[in-house]
């Protein structure tokens, strides 16, 4: 190995340097807000030089990086402006005496904390994330009424960061987070606009229509601040003239929509997230083809959520139970098309599901790949392991294990349910899929 390479491995915390001694191959950490960079991860490798002038342009004057996650040579290192003192050492120092060798359970130790510190890593990542575009949302909420412009430009550039971020993946996976940060009107925008935009793109939807989906689903519910907080979600005692007033929110939403000015097609997601594919909905009673299709996904998403995560948090259905529910019912309510796309990229076993496995153990899926579904990421109930040190494994790299099936919280044995401790409010975000090989204890 190169001196500077093996020196370059022995350093295992981010230091910063001089964002002009940004070079190809480092591995950066721009601690930005999440919507203030392009870059679809706010830490990467750095791969070329446009990436390197757009970070340059973001008017920071340090970052931090990774030497041990940067592939760089020695050669690679001549004309660093700030070098990282530690690393300079490494470069001067003599090559180090072979280190003895270790035995395999010091070394699988070893293994099991790095994989734990990238699984904390990851989960933090998106937690930040998640909770950057709720805080976004609420301020966009409270600007409609005192300035709709300034309102309709900050749900779009919300809409545009969503849509870029998650199109710069190949493969992305759903991914369960703790209980949503953020209020509930926040928390629920937010989960029926990333599903919905997963949807859209696993229908191919063009741009334009893909931002439209973004800003409608961010918006579908902006009309109920119009009404009383009794009647702002609808529930099974009301009255005819409380059940129209609810149903009034969509008209104010509308109205909302052209005080900002919003495009057609962000304006008829609001208008139409009620509506049905058999025309029993609200306010027009449309069936699926005077719909357009950026309403139909919002239309079943908001039910999917509204079933996850009801006003009244006893009723709560599990991601489970509301795609059963929504397959068993729905067929008529919505369009078919989206619907099985629906129950295709979500699993039979959405994330938050509490499962039994094929070896008797319990595990609460925490991830699925939106493309590959039927293997998701669990975090299984492992007595050998604390549940703070659990790994999250990944079903579709472990042979002859799967789901046998799902489990309500409340049947779990009370050991697995403190261990698992299923979220009371599920949360949604979306990240890289990302190759895991995480072993399974026997």
């Amino acid at each position: 190995m190169p001196r500077a390479a093996k020196g370059m491995n022995a350093v295992n915390s981010p230091d910063t340097i001089d964002v002009h001694a940004i070079r190809i191959g480092m591995f950066v950490h721009l601690d930005l807000g999440w919507m203030s960079h392009p870059f679809p991860l706010s830490s990467f490798k750095v791969a070329n030089a446009d990436q390197i002038a757009t970070i340059q342009s973001l008017g920071l004057r340090r970052v931090r990086w990774s030497p041990h996650q940067s592939d760089l040579t020695l050669d690679d290192m001549e004309g660093f402006d700030a070098m990282p003192s530690q690393v300079a050492d490494f470069i001067d120092e003599p090559i180090a005496a072979p280190v003895a060798e270790v035995s395999p359970e010091v070394q699988a130790r070893a293994e099991h904390r790095r994989k734990l510190a990238e699984q904390r890593a990851a989960l933090q990542l998106v937690e930040r994330q998640f909770s950057e575009a709720a805080h976004d949302c609420k301020q966009i909420t409270e600007l409609v009424a005192l300035a709709p412009r300034d309102a309709r430009q900050q749900v779009e550039t919300l809409s545009r960061a969503l849509v870029d971020k998650m199109l710069a993946e190949d493969e992305v996976c759903i991914r369960l987070l703790t209980d949503g940060a953020g209020d509930k009107a926040s928390v629920h925008a937010l989960n029926v606009t990333i599903i919905s935009l997963l949807m859209g793109r696993v229908f191919h939807l063009p741009e334009q229509e893909m931002l439209d989906l973004g800003v409608g689903a961010l918006l579908h519910d902006i009309g109920k601040m119009e009404l009383p907080d009794r009647v702002r979600y609808r529930e099974e005692h009301f009255t005819v003239a409380e059940s129209r007033f609810y149903e009034e929110h969509v008209a104010h939403g509308i109205t909302h929509a052209r005080k900002m000015g919003l495009s057609p097609g962000a304006t008829l997601v609001i208008a139409q997230h009620h509506e049905h594919a058999d025309g029993s909905g609200f306010p027009l009673k449309l069936n699926t083809d005077r719909m357009t299709a950026a309403a139909r996904i919002v239309a079943l998403v908001n039910r999917y959520d509204n079933l996850c995560n009801p006003h009244v948090p006893s009723r709560a259905l599990t991601p489970h139970e509301s795609l059963s529910l929504l397959f068993a019912q729905g067929k008529t309510k919505f369009d078919t098309a989206i619907l099985g796309a629906f129950i295709k990229m979500m699993g039979v076993y959405p994330p938050g599901s509490t499962v039994q496995l094929t070896d008797d153990r319990y595990a609460m899926v925490m991830a699925v790949n939106s493309t590959r579904p039927l293997k998701p990421r669990v975090l299984v109930h492992d007595a050998k392991v604390p549940a703070e040190e659990a790994l999250v494994v990944d079903l579709e790299n472990v042979s002859g294990l799967g789901i046998r099936r799902s489990v309500k919280p409340q049947q779990l044995p009370r050991q697995s349910l403190d261990y698992l401790a299923p979220r009371t409010r599920v949360a949604y975000f979306f990240e890289p899929a990302r190759a895991t090989s995480t072993p399974l204890a026997a």
